[in-house]
């Protein structure tokens, strides 16, 4: 794998990345920017995305060595040239599945699908149900109208001891906080709503009264995000579906809010027919794939289906 990565790296087109070295009048960098897009390009083919551990494969992996020629960057170098040259490193796996086919990859045939909860930058503890929206606007409201009369009373101590001539309307600083706060939660009432309506509409009822549950949560941060369970407990995240073929190149990828895979067979079956430009001959499903719906779906297509029903 380590020469197929190197030969076809030579092939690709890297201007995007050379071409912002050869208009530095100082020269190249110690490290020629090829050297380090295959010694990326080959980690992450092989699972290695930490750029510490990736420095760690440089100093004890033959692969890796050969792909450096010896050299022997730090974390911080390779990590900021991820950064760097990211735009233009998406590109590459497209280039490389493209390349891998014309070099007689075998086309689409066995793919094995799974979904992964992926950590939304959102925390979980920044969620909050519809129920206690409700609960907390009445709270925040009864405190705003405290402050506002503790205010009132304030400004009337101080224009009798200052005189009605001096400042004494500054609300305090409690007060504008909470009001935002209680803004937030009415424009997150309001989405919550909406997406109550917008499911009842996509089952067939559509109704304009519709309200969402009590314990449906909305995060102030992501709010696209949802709480799902993932391997280590309930996480503020998104699932997303990766389907690879025999060679571990990635056919078919998705992002999706929903919680469980049960609904992401069909459409990801028609995400890898637009992704890949071929439908799969045989799939591969865990248990989370597993319903009646599916059974059913799948046996109406050619595809020879193994899903796992426990």
């Amino acid at each position: 794998l380590a020469y197929f990565v190197s030969d076809l790296i030579d092939h690709l087109d890297l201007s995007a990345i050379t071409s912002v070295y050869e208009e530095e009048d100082r020269g190249y960098p110690p490290y020629h920017p090829v050297m380090l897009t295959k010694v990326l390009v080959y980690a992450y083919c092989v699972g290695v995305f930490s750029s510490r551990k990736i420095q760690r494969r440089l100093a004890e992996d033959v692969a890796f060595r050969v792909l450096a020629a010896g050299n022997a960057p730090d974390f911080r170098t390779i990590a900021d040239f991820r950064k760097t040259h990211l735009t233009a490193l998406r590109g590459f796996f497209e280039q490389v599945l493209r390349l891998a086919r014309e070099l007689g990859a075998p086309r689409v045939g066995r793919v094995a699908l799974d979904g992964s909860k992926i950590k939304a930058n959102a925390s979980k503890h920044k969620a909050m149900s519809y129920g206690r929206m409700r609960e907390k606007q009445r709270q925040l409201r009864d405190e705003v109208k405290q402050l506002l009369d503790q205010a009132e009373a304030a400004d009337a101590a101080e224009d009798a001891e200052y005189g009605s001539d001096r400042r004494g309307d500054e609300l305090p600083a409690e007060l504008q906080r909470r009001e935002s706060r209680l803004k937030r939660i009415r424009e997150a009432k309001r989405a919550l709503e909406a997406r109550a309506k917008e499911e009842a509409a996509a089952a067939g009822t559509p109704d304009e009264s519709a309200k969402p549950n009590s314990k449906t949560q909305y995060n102030f941060t992501d709010p696209e995000s949802r709480i799902m369970k993932g391997p280590d407990g309930f996480v503020q995240g998104y699932n997303v579906q990766v389907a690879v073929d025999e060679r571990q190149l990635i056919v078919g990828q998705a992002v999706t809010q929903e919680t469980n895979d049960k609904k992401q067979l069909m459409p990801m079956i028609t995400t890898i027919e637009q992704q890949s430009g071929d439908t799969p001959t045989q799939l591969l499903a865990d248990a989370g794939y597993c319903s009646d719906a599916n059974l059913v779906a799948i046996a109406d297509t050619t595809i020879d289906a193994f899903i796992s029903t426990r």
